[in-house]
């Protein structure tokens, strides 16, 4: 999972989305992590006016952590565990 997320950076246009639909808690927390470490301005050195493209980050959060509904639980008991992500390529 985590080489196909950094595999999908590469893959991703420039406002493309990366979605994630994921069953187990791991796997979403590998997934959070990974949006928020590359959704991250990196620091850039003290006293340049303009932050260069390498510290700009590769994704942004597009809105919340999507779960099932519970009448979509209630039709499909299996989707009670998903969690779906989303991200857009910078």
């Amino acid at each position: 999972l985590g080489s196909a997320l950094q595999a999908s950076l590469e893959l991703l246009q420039r406002g493309g989305r990366l979605c994630v639909i994921s069953f187990h808690s791991l796997e979403d927390r590998l997934v959070k992590r990974f949006i928020r470490e590359e959704s991250r301005v990196a620091e850039p050195y003290r006293g340049m006016p303009d932050v260069p493209p390498e510290f700009m980050p590769a994704l942004m959060p597009v809105g919340r952590l999507v779960r099932a509904s519970d009448d979509e639980i209630a039709a499909n008991p299996r989707a009670r565990s998903a969690h779906l992500r989303i991200a857009e390529r910078l």
